[in-house]
């Protein structure tokens, strides 16, 4: 019997993999340089889609166009100029300015509440928190034209369950006041879930080992809110903030479906008054120019919050976990 060993024949394994390496077609390297570029296409599609319809837009503001002047003509900044000289602008800034502030703050303050109550671990917070999100599942014009219908003075039911307290025969949007503040509670009453969905994951996202050491030292419960829960939870309450405020400076829908920015100006807000000028009154330009200004608002405020929520989170962040 011989002491060597008969060769093993290579299969298996190793074969397979030699025989799909050689199988394989080798990358060009041109192919493997212009992957990069072709994964950005979509985003620079998107881009495009956007900063197109916005430069065609202002390059109409420095024309003339309207139903009146089949010939446009070009006249710089003088649309602009016009808006800045008219007192209708300026009723119509701070109707917007009143609109978005109320709006802003009644469902801050609204939604940090129901997220505190919704917190407490129960049946019926697990239950409510499911039935807060049905405003967000209706389109706003619809609630809008839901809640015109509730209001009206002598069918509504709004003033038909107020009337047993001495409270029927409201004239909700009939008035200017009235008609600013049943646009703001309308608002309120579609957007206030939304801020309360984001305080309630805030406050779920919370470290708990500072609330423990609260509780441990005696801590009271305005104490803990104050010192410890508002200060790290502001941050989430901040975005929201910044999302409403800025949605609620352009908003449309909810003001033209529940009053159409009356009686009067009193709603008229600067979306209204821009559709107004372009669309039923065909002065195209005009129209545009107004949403120019109020996008240059808008761009304006939401730079300055999100400068103030980078500051925000910095200071969260110091907070002893």
């Amino acid at each position: 019997m011989s002491g060597r060993v008969a060769p093993v024949p290579e299969t298996g394994s190793g074969a397979a993999a030699s025989g799909a390496g050689a199988g394989k077609r080798a990358v060009p390297a041109w192919r493997r340089s212009l992957r990069p570029y072709l994964l950005i296409v979509p985003a620079l599609l998107l881009t495009g889609g956007i900063l197109h319809p916005f430069g065609l837009g202002l390059y109409y503001t420095v024309f003339d166009f309207a139903a009146s002047t089949p010939r446009p003509d070009m006249v710089g900044v003088d649309n602009y100029r016009r808006i800045f000289t008219q007192p209708a602008f300026w009723d119509s800034a701070r109707v917007t300015v009143a609109y978005a502030l109320g709006a802003a703050a009644v469902e801050t303050v609204l939604g940090v509440t129901v997220a505190l109550l919704l917190h407490r671990a129960s049946f019926v917070g697990r239950v409510l928190e499911k039935i807060l999100i049905l405003p967000l599942m209706i389109a706003p014009v619809i609630a809008a034209i839901m809640w015109k219908l509730m209001l009206q003075p002598s069918v509504g039911v709004v003033n038909h369950l107020l009337e047993p307290f001495g409270l029927g025969g409201v004239q909700w949007t009939d008035t200017p006041t009235g008609a600013l503040l049943s646009s703001i509670a309308v608002d309120v009453w579609i957007y206030t879930p939304f801020v309360a969905i984001l305080a309630l994951a805030g406050l779920r996202s919370l470290p708990a080992s500072p609330f423990e050491a609260a509780a441990v030292d005696g801590a009271g419960w305005w104490f803990t809110f104050r010192r410890l829960t508002l200060p790290m939870l502001w941050p989430y309450v901040l975005v929201a903030v910044i999302f409403r405020f800025m949605d609620s400076l352009k908003v449309f829908d909810i003001i033209y479906a529940l009053t159409e920015g009356g009686p009067g100006d009193s709603t008229m807000v600067l979306q209204i008054r821009a559709y107004l000028e372009a669309i039923r009154f065909q002065r195209y330009s005009f129209g545009i120019s107004y949403m120019v200004v109020l996008w240059a608002v808008v761009y304006l405020v939401t730079m300055v919050l999100v400068r103030y929520l980078g500051r925000v989170q910095n200071r969260a962040a110091e907070v002893p976990g």
